[in-house]
């Protein structure tokens, strides 16, 4: 199967590996993957700061860039709910249903990494292996917005020589929300400390999630705090191998 690889803003600009791991994963699988070089950002974070007119420009060259493929992954559960849930609308709020109804058809062909393993590939192991100790967040947009379920810890599950630990209040948002966090820093930095202790207490050595959004957040107040417990998105677990872990 050949796939397109929507890489993300945040993966391009300072999660690398992320886009490289899925490429790497879903090659061992068998699969084609192509990288359309003129995809830029998706849009989110204007329409979710209010600016949905300034997004239409961006929505239109999306559709434009990713039309022509049959299927399409993002490692991120944020961005695809983007594509899903506001693309569409925000063509509409345009008044260009003709756009929107392009948009709708690119976003029926788009899946976030888990979904795409599970749903179309049919895949649960993966062949990965990754001898550590690890707890996964469910970021929000993830489990609300596209309801992947199971899917990840489904996944996690197969991997050889790891030991999946239960994340308590798994369910909470870790606080970052794009913008949330830099508008409202105190309730943000309140969330993060309630979801870095929960990590803690588990022992894991690796916290894991589907958006590097929430792994940069996370990630940071770890470091911070000197924990040792470090962050890896799920791609980086799955892409592992016994000569790569």
């Amino acid at each position: 199967m050949k796939i397109a690889l929507f890489v993300t803003c945040l993966a391009d600009a300072i999660a690398p590996q992320v886009g490289k791991a899925t490429v790497a994963l879903l090659e061992r699988l068998g699969h084609e993957v192509v990288f359309p070089s003129a995809q830029t950002c998706c849009g989110q974070m204007h329409v979710n700061t209010g600016y949905q007119r300034e997004a239409v420009p961006l929505v239109r060259h999306h559709v434009e860039v990713f039309e022509p493929y049959d299927v399409v992954v993002a490692p991120s559960g944020s961005c695809v709910g983007s594509v899903r849930h506001q693309h569409a609308m925000v063509a509409r709020g345009a008044g260009d249903d003709a756009l929107a109804a392009r948009a709708e058809a690119v976003a029926g062909r788009t899946y976030e990494l888990s979904e795409l393993l599970v749903d179309v590939l049919g895949v649960e192991d993966v062949g990965a292996y990754f001898p550590h100790r690890v707890t996964y967040h469910p970021t929000c947009h993830s489990l609300r917005m596209l309801r992947v379920d199971d899917k990840p810890l489904r996944l996690l599950r197969h991997v050889r020589g790891m030991t999946l630990l239960g994340l308590p209040a798994a369910d909470q948002c870790c606080g970052f929300g794009g913008t949330f966090a830099v508008k409202n820093a105190d309730t943000s930095t309140a969330m993060l400390a309630d979801k870095m202790h929960n990590v803690l207490s588990t022992g894991a050595e690796v916290a894991t999630a589907g958006d590097a959004s929430c792994l940069m957040h996370i990630g940071g107040g770890l470091s911070r705090l000197k924990t040792g417990t470090r962050t890896l998105h799920l791609a980086e677990i799955l892409a592992a191998t016994e000569g790569t872990a």
